[in-house]
């Protein structure tokens, strides 16, 4: 038997794809299933988007780019993030990689250490904490409540910070709860910051253009204090429904440029050719394709909290980003896991626990709004049924 590295067992897993494959498996054995478990938008990629990638294939774009990205998309990367933030960014310091779990991955493996803390959100997109976790480093988890609205709060994360925080992951509007983080808290934190000099920031703003009811997107980006240590992840899978595509980039404090060029060059060589033309169409051409997705996911995420909120049982916070619900379930007495598990094998509704994005997620489940209000709409009146039909389940 071959001996495996031992962190290699510390490594997680997001639960969402293997719930993503069950219910494919389901269907394929002609079960009726409505997937509210996969983000992912249900939009097609425009055609725009699309034709400037099969143009760049004619075009002979084929070979090796450069392992940060060609100079263009770069480029275009600046001038929109001057343009929605007013923030001016040097195109040297934009990153392209292939989707944005690896800007992630290489930004935690740069700070990760033996004794090193890092500071997550909980519940919090899962790949955070597994990285942490097999990179070696300590978890500290900074929960994500219900109360605030899902957004953070800038008092419990300072308490946590230490002069073993190495780096702090920062996620508004946030998967998996719809939470948006109010601009006061974020300025506390910035504040509370200036006596942890040595600590970078991880800024994953992927739904930054996702916020409803006027409230307006805040970056970490925009503070002078932090530019020198904020990492921005942001990328085209949500925004521009490219989720297929790989595409996506980080913003990096000078100093921190080189570093992520070489571990760019010792994994993925560089990002393929033809997408990133296809970046630069998405960012360069009409953004009404942006503006009609956001309205349907601010129109759906209205409907699923007052759905939810009215099943017995269930209460839920309108989100106020992304395109994820967090509903709160205790009051059903079901526990997260077993009523996940359950919904998808009986009543056909893919759902993913509120524990899958941490512990802070018991009594909670996510469900996606990217899919049709129709299709919501069918899966909410089956959740319903069922929780008044089934007595309650605890984990096995």
């Amino acid at each position: 038997m071959v001996k495996l590295a031992e962190n290699l067992a510390r490594l997680g897993d997001e639960n969402a794809f293997a719930v993503l494959a069950r219910a494919a498996d389901l269907a394929a054995q002609g079960r009726d299933i409505i997937n509210l478990g996969i983000g992912q938008p249900d939009f097609p990629t425009p055609p725009h988007i699309v034709e400037a990638a099969i143009k760049a294939l004619r075009d002979g774009h084929h070979g090796y780019t450069p392992a940060t990205g060609i100079p263009p998309l770069r480029e275009a990367v600046a001038a929109d993030i001057h343009r929605r933030l007013g923030v001016e960014v040097d195109p040297g310091h934009v990153v392209v990689m292939p989707g944005g779990k690896p800007t992630m991955f290489f930004a935690i493996t740069m700070f990760a250490a033996p004794g090193a803390e890092i500071i997550c959100p909980d519940p919090g997109f899962p790949i955070y904490r597994s990285v942490i976790d097999y990179s070696e480093a300590t978890a500290v988890p900074l929960p994500i409540r219900e109360e605030n609205g899902f957004g953070f709060s800038a008092e419990e994360l300072l308490e946590r910070v230490t002069p073993a925080t190495r780096l702090i992951i920062l996620n508004s509007p946030a998967n998996p709860t719809g939470g948006v983080t109010p601009a006061e808290e974020i300025d506390k934190l910035v504040d509370g910051l200036e006596r942890w000099p040595d600590v970078a920031i991880l800024s994953d703003e992927i739904y930054g253009q996702m916020t409803y009811d006027g409230l307006p997107h805040k970056s970490l980006l925009t503070y002078e204090a932090l530019r020198d240590r904020v990492i921005l992840l942001d990328g085209w899978s949500k925004t521009y429904a490219m989720t297929g595509w790989r595409l996506g980039y980080g913003v990096w404090p000078e100093a921190l440029v080189d570093h992520i060029r070489r571990l760019a060059v010792n994994c993925h060589s560089c990002v393929n050719a033809a997408s990133q033309w296809a970046g630069i169409a998405a960012l360069e051409g009409p953004q009404e394709c942006v503006r009609e997705m956001v309205t349907a996911f601010d129109e759906r995420r209205a409907f699923v909290a007052e759905r939810m909120s009215s099943v017995a049982g269930v209460r839920c916070a309108v989100p106020k980003g992304a395109f994820y619900a967090f509903p709160n379930i205790t009051g059903t007495g079901w526990d997260e896991r077993a009523l996940a598990s359950t919904l998808l094998e009986d009543a056909g509704v893919a759902t993913i626990a509120g524990t899958d994005f941490g512990e802070y997620g018991a009594g909670f489940i996510r469900i996606s709004c990217a899919n049709s209000l129709d299709n919501i709409s069918a899966a909410i009146d089956r959740i319903e049924s069922f929780l008044a039909e089934r007595e309650p389940q605890r984990a096995a």
